[in-house]
Parts: C-alpha cells; sequence; structure tokens
C-alpha cells in the first residue's frame, strides 16, 4: 500500500492503512501497543510479526508499539503467510514492513493540518532537500490529539523521523537516522457484554480509575551503508539501537453482572517494560549469469526488565454500569523489577532468483536462526536459560503466460514462539519453537490498457508443536497441538474511466484447531476456530473525480469471531463505510472532508474476554488540509 493511497483514504494510523489489504484484520488492545494482526488464520504479535525498513523489533510480554502512525512512511508492505526466512521467528501468519520515506535532494515540503469532532487535531510536517553536493536530508514529525467520545478517552501521540544521507559518489551512500515516539493512548480496556451483546447506551462508559496510566516511549537509531562494488555485487552493513520504556497502571477487567446492574471491576495491573535492542545486519547482493543472490548474517542482543504488581491482590470492587463511580488506583502489592531477560540472535540466510528462461522464475532459500535465552528472577534470584533454533525455507516459481499473464507456486517453512521470546517463563524455557508449512498458488492479471490487475491466491497452512495439555499427566502443559487454515483471497483495481475507478479485495479462511487441550481449563477445542479470526473479509473503494472534485466510498466487511478458543460467546459481523470529500485547490494544496463509520454503526472490533468487548467509535467527522512546497 502506497503513501498515495494511505493519503487518498485519510487513513492516518498503521492499523487503519493495512487492515483496507486483503484478509488482514485487526486485534489491537492497550495490552498488546495495539499492533496486534490477524492474517491467514493466525493472530497476535507472536504470529503476525511488524518491521521498520526490514528489522524486526523485538516483542516484550505480548506487547509492540513501533510504527504507530503512517506519516513518513513511503509504503506499507504486507508478505502473507510465513515469512521466517526473511524476518526470523514470529511471522506465521504474515508480516508488515513500514517502508520509510528517503532523503532527496530535491527539495520539497508536506504540511497536513486537520482538526474534527471529540476535540481531534493533528499536524503532520515533512521535508527533504540536500545540504551540500553530498548530503541530503529528511524530517518527518507528526503529532495527534483527541479528548474521544467515551469517559477519558483523551489520546495523543508525536513522533520525530530524522535522516541523513551522505553519498560522496554514486556506488556509494551511508544513511544514518534517529527517531523518538511518545503515545499515550486511550485508556480503555473494553465495554462489558450484556447478555451477549453490546449495549448501545454504554458506548461512551469506561470503566477505568481515574488515576490510571498508559505510555509508550519507543527510541531508535541506526547507520547503513550501501557500496556497489560492481555491476553484479552490492554489499551492506547496518548497526541499529532500539529502546522502547512502557507503563500501565490500570483496571483491565470490567464483567457486567445482570442481577446487580453493575459492573465488577478487577484485574488491578501495573506493569512496565525497559527494552533495549542493538544489532548488526550485513548482506550482499550478486548477479551471477541468471542468478540473482542475497545472502545476509544477522546477530542482536535484546535485555528486557519487566516491572509489576505482581501476584495483583487488590480485591474487585463494583460500579454502577451506566453511572460508574472511576475511583482510584490500589493495590496492596509492590511495584517492583520482577524478571529480566536476555536474549541473543544469530541467523545466517542465502536466496536464489534464477530466470531458467523468459518465461520461468525459480526461487529457493533457506535461513537458520539461532537464540540464546537467559532470564532471571529478580526477587528471588532463581534462573532459567534456553537454546532455541529454527530453520526456515521456499521453494517457488513463477510462469508468464504473457506479458500480462502469470501463474506462481510456492512452499514455505517457518516457525513461532510458543510466546514472546523475551519472556519466556520458567517452564516455557523446555519448549522448542513451533513449526508451520504454507503451500500457495496464485495468478496475477494485467488488464489491457493500464484498466487495472487482478491476484488471486490460494493457501494452506499447517502449524504444529503448539502449547496443549498433557493427557496423561493432567496438571502439566506439553507441546503437541496442531492448528491449520486453508483458504483464498482475491484482490482488484479496476479503472472505469477517466473519472471512475474501484479498487477492492475479499477473503476466506477456514482456520481451526486440529488438536488441541486447553492449556488452563484441558478442554478439547479441536475443531474451534482461534479467537478473533473472521472467516470473512471484504473491503472495496469507489473513487470519483469531477474536475478538481473527488468522492471516495470506502466499505469495510468482516465476519464473524469468537471472543475465546472455547468459541461459547460470538462477535457479530459488521460492515463499515467511510467517505472522503477531497477538493484540490490548486497543484499544491488540498483541502479534505472525511467521515469514518458513516452510518454510525456499533460493532465490536475485538475482544478482551467472553465478556468484555473491544467498541468501535462512532461516527466522527474531520477536516483536513495538506500543503506541498
Amino acid at each position: 500500500m502506497s503513501s498515495q493511497q494511505i493519503e487518498e483514504r485519510a487513513d492516518f494510523g498503521v492499523t487503519g492503512a493495512v487492515t483496507r489489504t486483503v484478509g488482514l484484520t485487526v486485534n489491537g488492545s492497550p495490552g498488546n501497543g495495539g499492533l496486534s494482526f490477524s492474517s491467514r488464520g493466525f493472530s497476535g504479535v507472536n504470529s503476525v510479526g511488524v518491521a521498520e525498513d526490514g528489522m524486526m523489533l523485538g516483542v516484550a510480554s505480548g506487547t509492540l508499539t513501533y510504527p504507530n502512525d503512517a506519516w513518513g512512511y513511503e509504503r506499507i508492505d504486507v508478505l502473507r503467510g510465513p515469512a521466517s526466512i526473511v524476518y526470523g521467528s514470529g511471522t506465521m501468519g504474515g508480516t508488515i514492513n513500514a517502508v520509510r520515506k528517503q532523503p532527496s535532494r530535491e527539495r520539497s515540503t508536506d504540511l497536513l493540518v486537520g482538526a474534527g469532532g471529540h476535540g481531534t487535531a493533528r499536524l503532520g510536517l515533512g521535508t527533504t532537500g540536500a545540504i551540500n553536493e553530498t548530503l541530503s536530508y529528511r524530517i518527518d514529525a507528526y503529532g495527534q490529539h483527541t479528548d474521544g467520545e467515551r469517559d477519558m478517552g483523551r489520546a495523543s501521540s508525536q513522533k520525530l523521523m530524522t535522516g541523513l544521507r551522505w553519498q560522496p559518489r554514486a556506488d556509494l551512500k551511508v544513511d544514518i537516522t534517529a527517531d523518538i515516539a511518545d503515545q499515550k493512548p486511550e485508556r480503555y480496556f473494553g465495554t462489558p457484554v450484556v447478555d451477549g451483546r453490546i449495549v448501545r447506551s454504554l458506548r461512551e462508559r469506561n470503566y477505568n480509575v481515574i488515576d490510571s496510566d498508559i505510555h509508550y516511549e519507543d527510541k531508535r537509531a541506526r547507520a547503513k551503508a550501501e557500496w556497489r562494488a560492481s555491476d553484479a555485487l552490492t554489499l551492506r552493513e547496518e548497526f541499529y539501537f532500539f529502546k522502547a520504556d512502557r507503563h500501565w497502571r490500570n483496571s483491565e477487567s470490567h464483567l457486567f453482572n445482570p442481577a446487580t446492574g453493575q459492573v465488577a471491576r478487577d484485574d488491578y495491573l501495573e506493569i512496565g517494560h525497559a527494552l533495549d535492542q542493538r544489532g548488526n545486519r550485513a548482506a550482499a547482493d550478486w548477479k551471477l549469469a541468471d542468478h540473482r543472490l542475497a545472502i545476509g548474517w544477522d546477530v542482536s542482543e535484546a535485555r528486557y526488565t519487566q516491572f509489576s504488581n505482581s501476584p495483583y491482590g487488590t480485591p474487585t470492587n463494583h460500579v454502577d454500569a451506566w453511572r460508574p463511580d472511576r475511583g482510584y488506583w490500589s493495590s496492596p502489592d509492590p511495584y517492583l523489577p520482577r524478571t529480566g531477560t536476555r536474549l541473543r540472535q544469530n541467523s545466517l540466510y542465502v536466496e536464489d532468483a534464477w530466470n531458467l528462461s523468459a518465461q520461468w522464475l525459480l526461487m529457493a532459500g533457506v535461513r537458520r536462526d539461532w537464540y540464546a535465552f537467559d532470564r532471571r528472577n529478580l526477587i528471588n534470584g532463581s534462573t532459567a536459560n534456553t537454546d532455541l533454533a529454527g530453520t526456515s525455507w521456499r521453494l517457488g516459481g513463477t510462469y508468464r503466460l504473457d506479458e500480462r499473464r502469470s501463474l506462481y507456486a510456492q512452499v514455505s517453512q517457518g516457525h513461532d514462539p510458543v510466546s514472546s521470546l523475551l519472556a519466556l517463563s520458567a517452564t516455557q524455557t523446555q519448549f522448542k519453537l513451533t513449526r508451520g508449512r504454507q503451500a500457495e498458488i496464485g495468478w496475477k492479471q494485467q488488464l489491457p490498457d493500464d484498466r487495472g490487475e487482478l491476484t488471486l491466491a490460494v493457501f494452506d497452512i499447517r502449524k504444529q508443536d503448539i502449547i496443549t495439555r498433557d493427557p496423561v499427566r493432567p496438571a502439566f502443559s506439553i507441546q503437541g497441538g496442531k492448528q491449520s487454515s486453508r483458504g483464498v483471497e482475491l484482490s482488484a483495481a479496476y479503472k472505469v474511466n477517466a473519472a471512475l475507478r474501484f479498487d477492492g479485495n475479499v477473503a476466506y479462511v477456514k482456520a481451526k484447531y486440529d488438536e488441541l487441550l486447553d492449556p488452563n481449563s484441558g478442554a478439547d477445542r479441536a475443531g474451534n476456530r482461534p479467537r478473533n479470526v473472521p472467516a470473512t473479509t471484504a473491503n472495496l473503494w469507489a473513487h470519483y473525480r469531477i474536475g478538481a472534485w473527488q468522492t471516495s466510498l470506502g466499505l469495510r466487511h468482516v465476519g464473524n469471531r469468537f471472543a475465546s478458543d472455547a468459541n461459547t460467546s460470538r462477535l457479530p459481523a459488521y460492515a463499515v463505510a467511510d467517505a472522503v470529500v477531497r477538493w484540490d485547490m490548486s497543484r499544491a494544496s488540498s483541502l479534505s472532508l472525511v467521515v469514518r463509520n458513516l452510518s454510525d454503526r456499533l460493532f465490536a472490533t475485538n475482544a478482551q474476554s467472553d465478556g468484555q468487548w473491544y467498541v468501535a467509535p462512532g461516527r466522527s467527522v474531520e477536516l483536513i488540509g495538506q500543503l506541498r512546497f
């Protein structure tokens, strides 16, 4: 998805942008940092990876918080299915990669200003240009604020992305980037369900405590050198550093009691993350006759300290569902550093694309990852450690039928951790990486006269070694569960004439647990669909232009989902419409009216639990001005 498409649809957040693509839905919450997705039947930050410029960030206790805003990115790529050969472990369902805008010697500036209901305001600035004959720069700054439609709905985020490029000659360039992001998301952990449904009169209620807190701060720096040693060989070297500091202090469980009309407020959790990750990536691209080889080595080390008030001993309190007494944070348990972990990773990979003929392109690749994990309990001093390893590979081919049509097929293998690699518990250190394999076939078609394109994909993914209950020793968990999905995805774009064009997609996936005894209850979940995974999704956009005016209407459909692996509570399917009316006042300036959730639809995006769902915002209106010079 390009920055032009993101701008045209007014999708300012990464989650809003990528869930317009085929088969991808959001499972985000304040607890996982908001960057949790479902793709091809697999969901969560340990199965759908997030990267920036190809660099995966460490997942700490199921949490990712960057990149959050789409400003400053040239495009956002979505790679579906196992992507371990490119990104390592934790990508069974797919990977989202945000590709940032690069410094340019041609001076230009983009400015975005927006304001809307519920105290919403946003400001974006992007500028680039030459400093001297060898240096160029790029700066992207963005900030947004809203008071929100719910109680305690205030949220804000801001970031600064900076880049400096030194290019003393055509075959050599060095890029240095330094970024900082600060987020304070809405302190909302879902709405209680009443008789298995959302009640409209509770839509604006928030049951968190008044002095709750959610705060993420991410810092990153990177230095990358690229040398085109010859027409056949390009070498790359990259050093990077990433640091995240996060804090939560909230009541996270809010369940409705129909007998009393009250909400039981529980789970008074205070949690902190201190994470730093540093590493080096070396790579070479080599053209050898009809072969294009890519060879690389990655090495990194991440250190993570988790703070908390575990064992979370605050008793449950009850508040009126319609007029809740917000109350204040209270916990008898001290907030202390509880665990410290270290994860060292080494990876080697090689890929080959072979132009066998004018019609045939064959691809093959293999990657090996080694992980060394150490864990220390900072309260009692106990330790645990493990060494993990996984092999990923991919075999595929593309056959070009003619200049507009091609067929492809591929088989790939990848791996996921049983939990976040940086936060394995002492008992989880006995487990190995899970394994998954995908088979995929597809067809790509370009329409005549550049009228559009069509892509069809059919896939089958099978994953094994997921955690299940030991049938012989019910008190223990073992590896041995299995999960699978199979489905079809169709994407298309069609230009009717100079004024009217369409683009959209539809996906169907049949996802299930093939073998699983619930690790918590021991109940048999075989045949059940994983939580927060829809069977059907669809997106459609229509754009109509008359002169300087363009009207865009977007429709999004997400099928029903289950709130838990028990499949006892079902979130209804929903369809929601968005609209953008844009007036290009000149070549350099435009004004847009953006209406989200056009019909003020009441629906849940995902579930915290069977009795607590995340309710999407209602209708909102915003005016956006953009200027380029």
